[in-house]
């Protein structure tokens, strides 16, 4: 995706951008490879930055931490041996890992407030200054994210955080303890330990559920002298400039984007949940994309018009190192790791090579016994079994690669990571973050790498599901007869499970020879299972297997199967994600199998104006298929599709909130007839229905602030805005109009890769828009745009728009299969209600 400055490298040269933005330090090493975290640089090892091991969540997550011998039963599977005590501070420091550590990664997220030219400022978003759109009072309902227990809202500046607006520690509360600069001491460098305190590693709390703040090494006597809080909030021509250094610098956990309210025990008051009304695993349901990364939302703004195409829940996660896609994604529920565990062992093989080879795995890891089952999910010198966590199914080297690279992508090494691609922008060659260079070079990569065993084992013993039946009222949306159950499950076995079942017939097995078929002629394997999962031999044994009593226990209800998009018919964007094919960003963290798989074909794309279709031939090495949802506790997480499209949003995150929103998502998606929106569908059996395409919601246009132009530009401002009236708006660049309506992607979608034709489709739009008048209207500009619509499609690297589209599984939009009778249809939801 290319957020925040896209249009940019769309409508001027990229020499222009080279000043818009620069770090304000030089790292310690200028050369790619060569470049040290700030922890390596003043002399810190890993050992230095080690996990916390305290108990401080022991009410999340259902409290398991507070049943040792629970613990144990559930870890000694894998850790034979085990005992109370050291399950209980793996654990500990497992969770602390996802919640609290944030790896370093405060450098990024401040890099990112400049690259953004200002839109992104995670220190505006912990605020509750009174210019802004949101505060305590209503974060939950506002920006989705989770107040931190034991923090009280700020009414005022602070003395002791330079005059931020921020909350504070409730008194009546006990110390935050990863506040301990002591105990975890932070890492001292430029201003901090001069005229800033150092700080623990875990920063300060912000009263926000996984952001942590950090003194910031930049801010030294000269920018303190500079620095006004006041104006910091409300004048536009101080904080929209580059050079402004701020105090401090917000970092980001795991735990930002995936807390949130547990379904069986929500928060009477979402705005104030206690610990105990919180869980690590269901994923950021109600996170808003939009109101959180820019945090002055101005709907005229076209950076704003594309964050908003995020909804609730789901994000791009190839946003900072983009792929010229916009391709928002639900963030992912982590449940029944066991289950994904043991369903990895019998179709999770993979074979490694080049960087990939150099992921840790867990027969590496001291304290994993030869005898574990841990411990068997590798085989030297290349074979790796493991569970396939993204939706493409791409990052498929191991469950602690697949960890150590979420890390990654959220800023940790920034230093090094930044330097394979331009941020947020593009238009640089990508090439390979490398996983030997962060080991050599990044003391946060290895203290990371030395603590993500134990998130694994945290996950482990506490992803359990969520059912209805024992969630507040729960009972009243489970009073189906039991037939209707009964039928239920024998719709799920001949329709459902094929896909959303990890326990299937022992002939299953077979259609994937060499657990998973994915080394050689893997889309012949599965077009051979689909085929027989259609029979009465398949349906026979999976009816057994769903009527058995413990058909529910350990089951991942998925099998993690890649399947192909061209019968899913899915939006194509996810599937198209080119971030982990071979010399990408993430080539070291995804296998050879996965690069060496095989196209599927074409699916059928349509003219976002006039609806026109044509078929879109996907391309091999790794994309067009999705690895299919788990069901696991489905009945807590719609809206439901891979982008969280397919139904209403309630925003409360209680019971009867998360019912009204699965029975609109579920109707829609059995009834793709009641599916609503302004484009009309077209599918493979001929069929259509209504659906949505993002468009901007006005007119709008891309904007620089004066203070992020390079100097010289801003040295001829004036003169420029004379000469190019059509360029400059009152303070800095204005690029424009977009006009109402406009397909979001079709501009966000532009493979900035076909250089030569997107410089000759610059040209064009640099011309076309200088012709509109000052202050052209919409219909001026829709009819400059109307030119542009097909050698844009010629350049775009997704031409797929439709976002709600596909999933036609049970229905009559489904070519090749009988639908299903509406009674059946309603015993299966009454099925999925008790998963």
């Amino acid at each position: 995706m290319t957020p925040v400055k896209l249009m940019l490298s769309i409508f001027l040269p990229l020499v222009l951008l080279q000043g818009c933005s620069s770090d304000t330090k030089k790292p310690c090493g200028d050369k790619p490879g060569e470049r040290l975290d700030e922890a390596k640089c003043v002399g810190r090892d890993a050992n230095s930055l080690r996990g916390a091991d305290e108990d401080y969540y022991a009410d999340m997550d259902y409290g398991v931490s507070k049943q040792p011998q629970l613990l144990v039963e559930r870890l000694s599977p894998f850790i034979p041996g085990i005992t109370e005590q050291q399950a209980l501070q793996a654990f500990a420091r497992g969770r602390n890992n996802w919640i609290v550590w944030t790896a370093g990664n405060d450098a990024l997220w401040d890099k990112l407030s400049r690259d953004s030219v200002g839109n992104l400022d995670l220190l505006k978003t912990i605020s509750n200054h009174p210019s802004l759109k949101y505060n305590r009072d209503k974060r939950w309902q506002v920006l989705g994210v989770v107040n931190e227990p034991c923090y009280v809202k700020g009414e005022g500046p602070r003395d002791d955080r330079y005059g931020l607006w921020l909350d504070k520690r409730d008194p009546s509360c006990a110390a935050d303890p990863f506040e301990n600069e002591t105990k975890y001491p932070g890492v001292k460098i430029g201003a901090r330990g001069k005229n800033l305190p150092v700080g623990s590693y875990y920063g300060y709390g912000t009263g926000i559920v996984g952001l942590r703040l950090f003194p910031n090494p930049e801010f030294d006597e000269h920018a303190q002298k500079k620095w006004d809080a006041k104006r910091y909030y409300e004048d536009p021509a101080y904080y929209n400039d580059s050079k402004l250094v701020k105090p401090y610098r917000v970092g980001m956990s795991c735990g930002f984007c995936h807390v949130g309210p547990n379904p069986t025990n929500p928060p009477a008051n979402p705005e104030h949940p206690a610990w105990s009304n919180l869980n690590s695993n269901p994923g950021a349901q109600y996170f808003w994309v939009d109101r959180i990364f820019m945090w002055n939302q101005d709907p005229s703004s076209f950076p704003y018009q594309l964050f908003h195409t995020s909804k609730p829940g789901a994000l791009d996660t190839s946003f900072v190192s983009t792929d010229y896609i916009n391709n928002p994604r639900t963030m992912n529920a982590v449940y029944n790791l066991k289950a994904r565990i043991e369903l990895a062992s019998n179709l999770g093989k993979e074979k490694l090579a080049g960087g990939g080879l150099n992921n840790r795995q867990f027969n590496e890891v001291p304290g994993v016994p030869p005898d574990s089952p841990l411990a068997q999910f590798y085989k030297k010198p290349d074979t790796v079994f493991t569970p396939r966590v993204l939706k493409d199914g791409a990052d498929s080297v191991g469950a602690l690669g697949a960890l150590n690279r979420v890390f990654i992508n959220i800023g940790l090494y920034s230093e090094e990571w930044t330097t394979h691609f331009r941020p947020l922008i593009g238009g640089k060659p990508i090439t390979p973050f490398r996983i030997d260079v962060a080991r050599k070079n990044s003391s946060y990569w290895n203290a990371n790498e030395a603590q993500t065993p134990d998130l694994a084992l945290f996950f482990l013993a506490s992803a359990t599901p969520d059912y209805l039946k024992n969630a507040p009222g729960g009972a009243a949306h489970l009073s189906e007869p039991a037939a209707v159950l009964e039928r239920g499950k024998e719709v799920f076995a001949d329709t459902c499970a094929r896909c959303h079942s990890s326990k299937l017939p022992e002939k299953a097995w077979t259609f994937f020879p060499d657990h998973g078929c994915v080394n050689d002629g893997y889309l012949k394997c599965w077009n051979n299972y689909w085929t027989w999962s259609k029979t009465p031999e398949f349906k026979t044994a999976m009816r057994a297997i769903v009527k058995d009593e413990k058909f529910l226990t350990d089951n991942f209800l998925s099998t993690e199967l890649r399947v192909p998009v061209t019968l899913t018919e899915t939006n194509a964007c996810s599937p198209l994600a080119t971030n982990a094919l071979g010399g990408n960003i993430w080539d070291n963290f995804s296998s050879e199998s996965y690069k060496q798989l095989p196209a599927v074909g074409s699916v059928l794309v349509q003219n976002p104006y006039s609806g026109e279709p044509w078929e879109y031939a996907m391309p091999a090495g790794g994309r067009g298929y999705t690895r299919p949802a788990s069901l696991v506790s489905v009945w807590s997480t719609a809206p439901l599709l891979l982008n969280n499209r397919l139904g209403q949003f309630h925003w409360k995150g209680g019971v009867e909130d998360r019912m009204a929103s699965f029975d609109n998502a579920i109707g829609m998606l059995l009834w793709p007839e009641n599916r609503t929106g302004d484009f009309q569908v077209m599918t493979r059996s001929g069929k259509t229905h209504m659906g949505t395409v993002d468009v901007t919601s006005e007119t709008s246009y891309l904007r620089v602030s004066s203070g992020y132009l390079p100097t010289f530009l801003q040295n001829l401002e004036g003169l420029l805005s004379r000469l190019l009236p059509w360029l400059f708006g009152e303070d800095g660049i204005q690029l424009g109009p977009i006009p109402q309506g406009t397909p979001v992607s079709l501009l966000s979608n532009i493979d900035l890769e076909k250089r030569d034709q997107v410089l000759d489709l610059l040209l064009k739009i640099k011309h076309d828009l200088k012709q509109l008048p000052p202050g052209a209207s919409d219909e001026e500009a829709r009819k400059v745009f109307a030119g542009l619509v097909k050698p844009l499609l010629q350049v775009s690297k997704c031409p797929d728009f439709v976002v709600d589209k596909g999933h036609y599984f049970g229905t009559s939009f489904l070519k090749e299969e009988a639908p299903l009778s509406d009674a059946d249809k309603r015993a299966l939801i009454a099925l999925l209600k008790t998963f």
